[in-house]
């Protein structure tokens, strides 16, 4: 049987970001190319690889299988043709990168461009989403979280660590007064981060037999689901936020924003980069996995 090595990447695509719509974008394909070619796979195998509605393609059971499959097979074609041009021109294919929005936008896309101007031939995508995704299903090689690692699928190594603080502007605290420990919060506006339970939001560090200390849930007007807007909202005057030091350090620098309870900051977050125990990392997610340790062994945001 004689494949087609564009009809199985547009396939892989398909299946890792849910549609043919979203892979046509990503492979700067008309949707009638993209729908032609899985037609074509399918009757090459003479096999049923999809189901498709008006909302959402999945694979099949065959597709499924052939899919993991033809990932790993494609990898190690590609581990191929890196190691043949490796002498020759360095690092080169493509590496699908996912990260949080504040972070990929404030620290991770500067590194990624001095990374790349290192590596001319390699091609970089770029995805920035605060979820947590279903990694390998959508077909990314590393993620940067910032967050308290728990997943054993995948493989952490960290590239820095950020404390979390309370903070405020000094208008707000001028209006309504400085908290002098953790139950005064009860009396002020407080921005929530709504991608996490309360509870995991307000916990502190603590003489507890847990090792922490949870305030009450946070009280306030306004909350959202990413870190900028509600360090905007804070240097504006409209309550108290708990943000990661790498998205606030020049604001507490200037003035802008001001510590508050430093007595009873929260655990640090870790940052790490992140790829699947499943598959063998390549050199070029390898490097780039060096090349962010090593640019953030002094993070600026800790100093």
């Amino acid at each position: 049987m004689k494949l087609d090595l564009q009809e199985i990447e547009t396939f892989l695509r398909v299946v890792e970001l849910g549609g043919v719509s979203r892979a046509a974008d990503d492979l700067a394909l008309s949707k009638s190319v993209v729908s032609k070619r899985l037609s074509d796979l399918e009757q090459r195998m003479g096999v049923k690889l999809l189901l498709r509605s008006t909302r959402r393609v999945v694979p099949t059971d065959t597709g499924l299988a052939f899919y993991q499959q033809a990932k790993e097979a494609l990898q190690e074609l590609s581990e191929a043709a890196e190691t043949a041009s490796l002498h020759d021109r360095g690092l080169c294919g493509r590496l699908n990168v996912l990260a949080p929005m504040s972070f990929g936008t404030l620290w991770l896309a500067p590194l990624i461009a001095r990374f790349m101007r290192l590596h001319p031939q390699l091609q970089i995508s770029l995805y920035l989403e605060d979820r947590i995704s279903d990694f390998e299903r959508e077909g990314y090689d590393v993620c940067v979280r910032v967050s308290r690692i728990g997943d054993s699928a995948l493989i952490a190594r960290e590239l820095a660590r950020s404390a979390r603080i309370l903070c405020a502007s000094p208008e707000y605290l001028q209006l309504h007064g400085t908290p002098e420990n953790l139950e005064a919060l009860h009396a002020h506006d407080c921005i929530g981060y709504s991608n996490v339970a309360s509870r995991q939001f307000w916990s502190f560090q603590g003489e507890d037999e847990h090792g922490e200390l949870s305030a009450a849930a946070p009280r306030g007007r306004f909350s959202t689901n990413n870190g900028e807007v509600m360090r905007e909202l804070a240097a504006a005057g409209q309550g108290i936020a708990l943000l990661p030091s790498f998205l606030i350090h020049q604001q507490l620098q200037d003035g802008s924003l001001i510590e508050v309870l430093p007595q009873a900051r929260p655990k640090p977050y870790s940052i790490y980069a992140m790829y699947p125990r499943s598959r063998r990392a390549s050199r070029k997610v390898l490097a780039l996995c060096d090349f962010l340790q090593q640019s953030l062994v002094d993070a600026p945001w800790e100093q």
